[in-house]
């Protein structure tokens, strides 16, 4: 017992030290670098659709081909960063992701755009796993690791609304590359600060890292969520039954593997916990429900109700605000209550607000908008943040890095779903809407090119084109959001049974 005291007292006096604040100023630097990323992409979308004519299908896999590498190299670059560093990798993905951004703003066709944003997606698998797993080390108190993850995760929320504002302004005086060129600076900030004040971390032998895990991992990946994308946009085809199939058997034999590996990429014994299956669950269920809906938000403010991008921005304004005090207060809160009440609720009540946008037209007040938005953000910022606690408490700290990265994936591959299988809804619906004689196919493909076609037609039918396109938009819309809050609800009901007698640490 002794041994042991002594062995603790050092962690505990790096648990006191002021310097963890700072360091914990530049994590979440990285938090804002792609959470800004991935918000100026919306507002974005109606310009890259002008410019480089995408087709319908192109233009899906420019929203969520970031997403798919994304998921499919979390676990493998979390592994990574626990074997050479996690301040190593963190600071060589925010260089190569602030780098990376500038082949993205530059893309000047569709196929460069999707291999841009691909890697993108390689850049910012090291950034996420990193951060969390470096505050799990930083931070050995629970309760000042819950305030740690509460900024974490209200830093993000933060970024989703600089993201539009300062996008918005971006794009109404440059060209729609400038919001990728906004990474340069806060990828500066973070390398050069961060290899000042970040501590480094590691574990002490970790084995080597297996490539097959590591290929295994991302065809399985890449795999299962191809084949989800084609089925809900072309129904189950040929390649959607073979890339499952291929991703499913990837997957078994990547499970199998980490089972007799002396040193696994991922220990697949960290599932056997239900309050870190259950989290992990409702991040997936709830990013599945939400991302296909924020994906065609900004499209809805901008084309259909006629909003200016900084306009629509603000618009969003909401989500954020709701998300940033909910994850401020959310650690607080469920060591009053209870983690299940406080995840299940802030589920409800996102796929309440959901089912409240069912009813949106063409011509909605703002007052239900941004009342649901700010539904949507607060149910967010209470359900994120106390399912990432969770997560990072129910392991070992010397496994933060693996449980990091299974956290970042199911978020990631809730992402990518949802832009496929709701993203799918929505243009499914659109397609079907009736053009005049002469309209260009193009029209048919997204909102955004039926807007371009449309100043090259005569206003007697450009007018009467773009209501029914907008009409079929806001349709594919409403029934997005309704599908979504049905995932909520059922991820809100999941999350009362699995988290059941979850408790944060208090000491």
């Amino acid at each position: 017992m002794t041994s042991a005291i002594r062995q603790e007292t050092p962690a505990e006096e790096t648990a006191r030290r002021p310097g963890r604040w700072l360091a914990l100023s530049v994590l979440v630097l990285a938090v804002l670098l792609v959470a800004v990323d991935a918000t100026v992409l919306g507002l974005a979308t109606p310009y890259i659709s002008e410019d480089l004519a995408p087709t319908g299908s192109q233009l899906l896999w420019i929203g969520d081909v970031y997403s798919f590498v994304l998921a499919g190299l979390l676990v493998s670059m979390g592994s990574l960063g626990d074997r050479i560093g996690r301040k190593r990798i963190l600071l060589y993905g925010a260089a190569a992701f602030g780098l990376v951004s500038v082949l993205n703003a530059y893309a000047h066709t569709p196929e460069v755009m999707i291999a841009a944003r691909a890697l993108l997606g390689v850049a910012g698998a090291t950034l996420m796993p990193a951060t969390l797993a470096l505050i799990r080390n930083l931070f050995h108190d629970p309760r000042e690791r819950s305030l740690a993850i509460g900024i974490w995760g209200a830093t993000a929320s933060a970024g989703t609304a600089v993201g539009p504002i300062l996008g918005g302004l971006l794009l109404e005086h440059f060209w729609w590359g400038s919001v990728f060129l906004i990474n340069l600076p806060v990828m500066a900030v973070l390398v050069v600060v961060g290899i000042k004040l970040l501590p480094e971390s590691r574990i002490p032998e970790p084995g080597p890292w297996d490539l097959t895990s590591v290929a295994l991992s991302l065809a399985g990946m890449i795999g299962v969520v191809y084949a989800v994308k084609e089925t809900a946009s072309h129904g189950l085809g040929a390649s959607a039954l073979g890339a499952g199939l291929l991703g499913a058997t990837a997957l078994y034999l990547f499970v199998r593997r980490q089972l007799v590996l002396p040193k696994p990429l991922l220990d697949m014994r960290l599932f056997r916990s239900r309050g870190f299956s259950g989290a992990v669950l409702a991040d997936l269920l709830t990013v599945l429900g939400l991302s296909g809906l924020v994906f065609f938000l900004s499209q809805y403010l901008q084309l259909v109700q006629g909003r200016r991008p900084f306009e629509a921005g603000l618009a969003e304004l909401p989500a954020a605000i709701g998300a940033v005090v909910a994850g401020l207060i959310a650690g607080r809160t469920a060591r009053r209550f209870s983690v299940r009440s406080v995840v299940a609720g802030g589920l409800a009540a996102i796929g309440l607000a959901l089912a409240a946008l069912t009813v949106i037209g063409q011509s909605t007040g703002y007052p239900l908008l941004g009342t649901a938005l700010l539904v949507v953000g607060a149910g967010a910022g209470f359900s994120f943040t106390v399912t990432a606690d969770v997560i990072l408490s129910s392991v070992p700290k010397e496994q933060a890095g693996a449980a990091s990265a299974v956290s970042e994936t199911a978020y990631e591959l809730g992402a990518a779903l949802g832009i496929a299988v709701l993203g799918s809804i929505v243009t499914g619906v659109y397609r079907n809407f009736p053009v005049p004689q002469g309209t260009p196919p193009a029209a048919h493909e997204s909102l955004g090119s039926a807007v371009e076609a449309a100043t090259r037609m005569p206003a007697a039918t450009a007018e009467p084109m773009l209501d029914a396109a907008r009409e079929a938009f806001v349709n594919g819309l409403t029934l997005a959001a309704g599908v979504g809050a049905a995932v909520l609800l059922a991820a809100s009901a999941a999350a009362w049974f699995m988290l059941r007698d979850q408790q944060l640490e208090n000491t």
